[in-house]
């Protein structure tokens, strides 16, 4: 749907992913191909190694410069995705304080939660921001440890900062939300997975460890990947991986609908009829020229 849709209206995608900046790490982010690209620009793919870590305020940078190079050229900036923070920073001009990072800290609270579990991590964080204890799951020790960071090196909570952002946007914005039914987006996911396996997931993360990449950094903590190094430690059996993965995938998924759903700007385009292309498409192109009629040449093409 994004490529239609940039093709229509002549855009350059920006990803809002925070995984799909790491090169070598393919099949587990669902990255797409050169192929499935069509010549469309893309942009903030392959950047990264998986240890130079990414954060939300590099994410909010590049995509400033690349929307302003973008509209000069004659374009409309597009972001596909992804991570609710990351998008939403972007969207309403969040302002970071410099945090910084204290590695020792993160290896200690990785350390505790190895030895006394992900809940007991998720408890830790409850004592000193609930609000975020509340939007993340347990099992996201990533996200969980750096709240602790942040509460740590700042001694104010990140849910705290988040909410004394200002909701204006410093761009004309145009938010289009795809959702379906829950249970055929949680089929999706799990046929998704199984594909991911097919294509040799174990694999990659495997290459990745022998690559020097440890199982202790940011990347390698993010879905797929921390699951399928508990199955090559042989922490988990691969079915057991595999199941898994699928719970904590349709997890997120709950998560980060939930956390799009409160940006009230978004209007919602329910896409349950998956062999309806056309219609799906021609009701998001119909939103995104309604917005910009006055500042883009709209064509009437028919859709493919």
């Amino acid at each position: 749907m994004s490529i239609e849709i940039a093709k229509h209206f002549n855009c350059e995608i920006i990803s809002g992913d925070s995984m799909q900046v790491y090169r070598y790490m393919d099949i587990g982010t669902a990255k797409i191909s050169k192929d499935e690209m069509e010549g469309v620009p893309h942009h903030l793919i392959d950047i990264h190694d998986p240890d130079d870590p990414y954060s939300v305020a590099e994410f909010q940078e590049e995509c400033r410069r690349l929307i302003l190079d973008i509209h000069a050229r004659g374009k409309m900036p597009f972001i596909v995705g992804g991570t609710g923070l990351y998008v939403e920073s972007v969207c309403y001009g969040f302002e970071f304080a410099e945090v910084g990072e204290d590695t020792a800290f993160r290896q200690e609270q990785q350390a505790f939660a190895d030895e006394y579990g992900a809940e007991a991590l998720h408890a830790r964080l409850q004592v000193v921001d609930p609000p975020s204890a509340q939007r993340l799951h347990p099992n996201d020790q990533r996200r969980i440890i750096r709240a602790l960071e942040i509460y740590h090196l700042t001694g104010t909570p990140l849910s705290s900062q988040l909410e004394g952002q200002k909701r204006e946007s410093p761009y004309d914005l145009c938010l289009v939300g795809l959702t379906m039914d829950r249970q055929m987006l949680y089929k999706r996911i799990e046929a998704r997975i199984d594909v991911m396996m097919e294509q040799g997931l174990v694999d990659e993360v495997r290459d990745l460890l022998n690559r020097g990449y440890g199982p202790g950094l940011v990347s390698m903590l993010g879905l797929g990947y921390k699951q399928m190094i508990s199955c090559i430690q042989g922490e988990e059996t691969l079915e057991e991986a595999v199941f898994t993965l699928k719970r904590d995938t349709r997890r997120f998924a709950k998560r980060q609908l939930s956390w799009f759903r409160h940006m009230k700007e978004i209007t919602w385009v329910d896409v349950s009829d998956t062999a309806n292309f056309c219609a799906n498409f021609t009701q998001i192109r119909d939103i995104i020229a309604g917005k910009f009629l006055s500042n883009i040449e709209y064509t009437s093409k028919q859709s493919k």
